[in-house]
């Protein structure tokens, strides 16, 4: 294994200030079947159309291995009547919600390397969900922070925080000194609370890193990058059809509030067998083949920072590239606690289990989503 001239110097976590239990979740969403099923009796009596089914705590559970999630709003995703969050509109000369999310998951990161603004020369945000298209929220988190340089937003789903390491590894080799990389993700606004196969699946959170050109001595912990591996391949098992063209695909003369409603199909939509069915394989040899490609044993892998979005995928991921079940230690789970948090999963994990790592261990971070898009990499502790 050769040196690395790019290590992460530290990373940052914002939870939100709310909690939902798989109970509550699921109690507000029984009363909405209820009511549901009551409203349209006549109908579901006549077979034209289905009677909703209620959902329960175990089986959310034993689906996904979700018991919590953290979100920005409670009482909105909880109203039978909205079942969203509400964010209070925001004027454009104040900090937007993503922003503010960004910047106290940036501050946090800083404060871990000592470092200030002066010392960033550049701002990536690396989300699955943005919360406008221009201008930029990596822009207006550089302003927040009063960072002198540059600043644009990504988007790779699931894997984008894979993807915005990969991006600022490369843009130090380019020149930069350092690069925040923030994964402000408000995903339970694309969700849809009331479809039963995937209104548990996702919770808020915002994570941050930094990455720096390995010289001299770090001013705390040091990762450095042993390697980065990327892979996409298209699939609409994943998808989220929500964008400013839906306005666009109105028919003349049709109503524009049902046209509009973001509940027909253009949130969160996901065929979960065949994302499982396809995902692990093509996860688990990206990892596989880029550890060979380094000259890193998989044995020799202290610890697999996995994105959080489903408990069994994970350890079959995991199982697949040890050739054995990895255990909780080897491949630490939080998406119990937290959810499924999109690009944010994966950084969780590694920012939550590493304090134990000693100069010279070896551990992967990973993420994978829709797309389908993945992202492995390898790092190893130097300081």
């Amino acid at each position: 294994m050769k040196n690395s001239d790019v290590r992460i110097a530290a990373t940052g976590l914002y939870t939100p200030p709310h909690s939902i239990s798989n109970d509550e979740l699921v109690s507000a969403f029984n009363a909405y079947v209820d009511q549901f099923n009551e409203e349209n009796s006549a109908a579901i009596e006549a077979g034209s159309i289905p009677a909703l089914q209620k959902s329960s705590a175990e089986f959310i559970e034993k689906a996904s291995g979700i018991k919590s999630r953290h979100v920005m709003d409670k009482d909105g995703i909880l109203d039978i009547s909205r079942m969203a969050p509400y964010f209070e509109p925001r004027p454009n000369d104040q900090l937007s919600v993503l922003a503010e999310m960004a910047v106290n998951a940036g501050r946090e990161a800083m404060r871990n390397a000592d470092l200030t603004a002066k010392d960033i020369d550049g701002v990536i945000c690396a989300a699955s969900n943005l919360q406008r298209a221009y201008p930029a929220i990596a822009v207006e988190i550089q302003a927040a922070l009063g960072i002198d340089g540059y600043a644009f937003d990504m988007n790779v789903a699931c894997a984008s925080a894979t993807f915005g390491i990969e991006t600022g590894l490369g843009l130090i080799r380019a020149g930069a000194k350092r690069i925040l990389m923030v994964n402000p993700e408000i995903c339970t606004a694309h969700l849809n609370f009331r479809d039963r196969d995937s209104h548990f699946i996702f919770g808020d959170v915002c994570t941050a890193v930094i990455l720096e050109r390995a010289e001299g001595e770090a001013n705390g912990e040091a990762w450095e990058i042993l390697g980065t591996r990327l892979k996409t391949q298209f699939s609409s098992n994943i998808r989220n059809n929500f964008g400013f063209l839906n306005q666009a695909e109105r028919k003349t003369g049709e109503d524009a509030d049902q046209q509009r409603d973001p509940f027909t199909d253009k949130l969160f939509k996901q065929e979960g067998r065949k994302v499982f069915k396809e995902v692990v394989p093509m996860v688990s040899a990206l990892i596989s083949e880029h550890l060979e490609e380094t000259g890193v044993n998989a044995d020799q892998v202290k610890r697999f920072w996995l994105h959080q979005a489903n408990l069994s995928m994970n350890e079959f991921i995991a199982r697949k590239v040890l050739g054995r079940d990895a255990t909780r230690e080897e491949a630490p789970v939080v998406l119990d606690e937290y959810a499924n948090t999109s690009s944010a999963g994966s950084i969780i994990a590694f920012h939550k289990h590493r304090e134990d790592f000693a100069p010279g261990e070896v551990g992967v971070i990973c993420g994978f989503g829709a797309g389908y898009s993945a992202g492995s990499v390898i790092v190893r502790k130097i300081a």
